[in-house]
């Protein structure tokens, strides 16, 4: 009963009109943007994260939430009607999506899409609500040992799923947890890896590694690719509403969708990639008419868009109980928390009731303004899609650095932007994640804190970290997590060697 009491009270903060505000303009913003072929909600958000750095922090992350969600509708959107995921987690849509487009039902395809993606999100918010102070309840009572231990898990799984080697994520996160290291050590007063620069000493901001890897550097790729063809657009023929039919064929998908999806994406190693390619590959098998997978099935756009918005939303139980976050847009929210000067975690819960629970509150709100106000806006979103791509690839670039020099007016800053776009560039043309060097940036200095003070506690003893059942659990799953891909991988070549 006290979660709904705290949920009551978290749509009292939600529903004040201006939060209201914030979460429609988050949405909107989240669409127009996310829509556009190319461009992820990742990118997405580190692209609109400079714009909320003056405002309300409860209002800020509540927009946060609402450009989240909506990047994430506008990615089915491209699948569906460009066939052009943009994210992992939308390929399944585009599968089936693109065919329904092609066969004249794209309206019923971004229909399922839309409600699906409401329906999983809805249930998936009441489990954050139910499962997230649980999971504070047992942080409480970490001690620094634990915590430390906690981050070192999260930079494993981080750097272990992202991407397709597990050196070259670890390779990322090694540089993120370098660039943590400037600034003025909060210990001794020292200065670390300044270089007699003045702006170095408070430390490199996140908003402008976030906005030069992400928003430059994947910008700068996805240009260096386009061949100087528009991509042919599907028009949305006939009604947008679905038949009877739609409607038996998507129930049980969206439901099945959720359970795949939640639970996956509140794992400390989950996102959405695993749980929308299991959903699709439940779905032709369960399918009563499997022939039709490949030729625009309902249920394999309705299934995988429920599982991506399950996860994403799962993704968010441990960034708000424990502070890890598990995707690209994960660690994204985390550096918008960050930029107030909020740690996302058990504490929060404490000193920051309200904002929590009203972020948790407007996800239902956001769900269902996506559900409102994009069906309708279909046709204005299809003309969007009709920008020619050497205007939009400028305008992103031009409307980052505008960003990141309203955020933090310095020459350094936007030297660092560019080094960074430059750097997110190299990195996806060798194929190194850009997500754990976030991580490394942000959790970095907190690892250190907590590792310290563990030190401090034990006078010095370095075995305290495995004397302590709990950091010793810990830090045995990272090394599990990071030794079991090296092992897969090795095991699939010897199939293949046998083979």
């Amino acid at each position: 009963m006290e979660i709904f009491s705290l949920l009551l009270q978290g749509l009292g903060v939600a529903l004040q009109p201006g939060n209201l505000l914030f979460a429609g303009i988050g949405v909107i913003l989240g669409t127009l943007v996310g829509i556009l072929p190319g461009i992820s909600p990742s990118l997405t958000v580190a692209l609109l994260l400079p714009l909320t750095f003056k405002l309300d922090p409860t209002g800020s992350i509540i927009m946060f939430a609402g450009i989240y969600f909506g990047g994430m509708y506008g990615s089915s959107t491209t699948a569906i009607l460009l066939n052009t995921p943009g994210e992992a987690a939308s390929i399944a849509t585009a599968i089936e999506g693109h065919k329904m487009a092609r066969a004249g039902r794209g309206g019923p395809a971004l229909a399922t899409a839309a409600i699906g993606s409401f329906a999983a999100g809805t249930l998936a918010t009441i489990g954050l609500a139910a499962l997230a102070p649980w999971l504070v309840d047992l942080a409480v009572q970490f001690g620094p040992w634990d915590y430390f231990a906690l981050m070192v898990l999260a930079f494993v799984t981080v750097s272990a799923t992202f991407g397709t080697s597990v050196l070259r994520g670890m390779t990322s996160l090694v540089l993120g947890l370098v660039l943590g290291l400037v600034g003025i050590d909060k210990l001794t007063g020292q200065s670390r890896l300044a270089f007699g620069v003045p702006s170095l000493l408070d430390g490199v901001s996140i908003t402008t590694l976030a906005v030069g890897l992400f928003a430059m550097g994947e910008t700068l790729h996805t240009a260096s690719r386009f061949k100087g063809v528009q991509e042919s657009i599907e028009a949305v023929r006939g009604s947008l509403w679905m038949t009877l039919d739609d409607w038996k064929r998507s129930w049980k998908p969206w439901l099945r969708g959720f359970g795949l999806g939640f639970p996956i994406g509140a794992l400390p190693a989950g996102g959405a990639e695993v749980p929308t390619l299991l959903s699709y590959t439940l779905e032709r098998k369960l399918a009563k008419k499997p022939d039709q997978f490949g030729e625009g099935a309902i249920e394999g756009v309705a299934g995988p868009e429920a599982a991506n918005n399950a996860a994403a939303t799962g993704t968010l139980v441990p960034l708000l109980a424990l502070g890890l976050p598990t995707s690209a847009t994960a660690a994204m929210l985390l550096a918008g928390f960050q930029q107030y000067g909020l740690v996302p975690g058990p504490l929060l819960f404490v000193s920051n009731a309200d904002l929590v629970w009203g972020l948790i509150a407007s996800f239902f709100i956001g769900n269902l303004m996506l559900l409102v106000l994009n069906l309708p806006l279909v046709g204005l979103w299809v003309q969007l899609l009709k920008v020619p791509q050497p205007w939009l690839y400028a305008g992103i670039l031009l409307f980052a650095a505008m960003g990141t020099l309203a955020a933090n007016p310095s020459p350094v800053e936007l030297v660092m932007l560019v080094v960074f776009g430059a750097m997110g560039y190299l990195m996806r043309c060798w194929d190194y994640p850009v997500a754990p060097m976030i991580v490394g940036l942000i959790l970095g200095p907190m690892a250190e804190n907590q590792f310290r003070r563990a030190l401090q506690i034990s006078l010095g003893d370095g075995l305290v970290f495995f004397k302590h059942p709990s950091s010793a659990l810990l830090l045995a799953l990272a090394v599990i997590a990071l030794v079991a891909p090296l092992v897969f991988k090795g095991l699939r070549k010897f199939k293949g060697d046998d083979a």
